[in-house]
């Protein structure tokens, strides 16, 4: 395997992920889930599709627990934070294709419509690795397109959480928050969709999510009952 990463910076990534995996599982042991629109997961699956998970990157550590041991296939950056996100979610039974809008796209994008065709379901964090934030990249609905495979819009709320100094504003649930997942209407992309369609798809995945976010919200407790 070539790497991208010198020595140095992949062995920092390595304790990250030692000290970090052991902290998500256990923190998310203590979180109380509640669920809606997993019926649409089902239909999928039932069509002998599988989805395209499609959520923000600020999400990224609620939705580890949530969908480990699925073999999901996921789509991380080649650069360091990559490098720590992809050795943490190997352990929580996910798999990796490297590549991002900015490095490597291309190549994890043909990695990932391969996966497809071999029955497994990928995932996106589709405003990442940089941003901006909650800005939606075209790289799921092209792969929708390309595949005939459906974009799943998802997003995890938690009611009680700390909120990194990072540009994703990434949110970390506390111990024993609710914490709410929204899972959309797939979206099917038309195959061969010109640069028109990808940029209709695109806006269509950015208005799913928000509306996921107000659905996910609407699952936790009053806000009264939160701290």
């Amino acid at each position: 395997m070539r790497h991208t990463l010198p020595r140095g910076r992949r062995a920092k990534a390595a304790v990250i992920a030692a000290l970090g995996t052991p902290v998500i599982a256990s923190l998310g042991r203590t979180w109380r889930w509640h669920e809606t629109g997993t019926e649409h997961l089902d239909r999928i699956l039932a069509s002998g599709r599988q989805p395209i998970y499609a959520l923000w990157h600020g999400r990224i550590m609620p939705g580890i627990p949530y969908l480990r041991d699925r073999g999901i296939v996921v789509i991380t950056s080649e650069n360091f934070d990559g490098e720590w996100i992809a050795r943490i979610i190997r352990r929580f039974g996910f798999d990796t294709a490297r590549g991002s809008t900015s490095r490597g796209g291309v190549k994890a994008l043909v990695q990932l419509r391969r996966e497809l065709r071999q029955g497994k379901p990928v995932a996106f964090t589709v405003d990442g690795p940089r941003g901006p934030r909650e800005v939606a990249q075209p790289g799921a609905v092209w792969l929708a397109s390309a595949t005939g495979h459906p974009i799943l819009p998802f997003h995890v709320e938690a009611a009680r959480h700390w909120t990194a100094n990072s540009w994703d504003r990434h949110q970390i649930p506390k111990p024993g928050s609710d914490v709410a997942v929204a899972m959309g209407p797939p979206l099917d992309i038309p195959p061969g969709a010109d640069d028109d369609a990808i940029e209709a798809g695109r806006r269509a995945l950015e208005a799913a999510l928000a509306r996921l976010r107000e659905e996910a919200l609407a699952l936790l407790p009053p806000r009264g009952g939160r701290k």
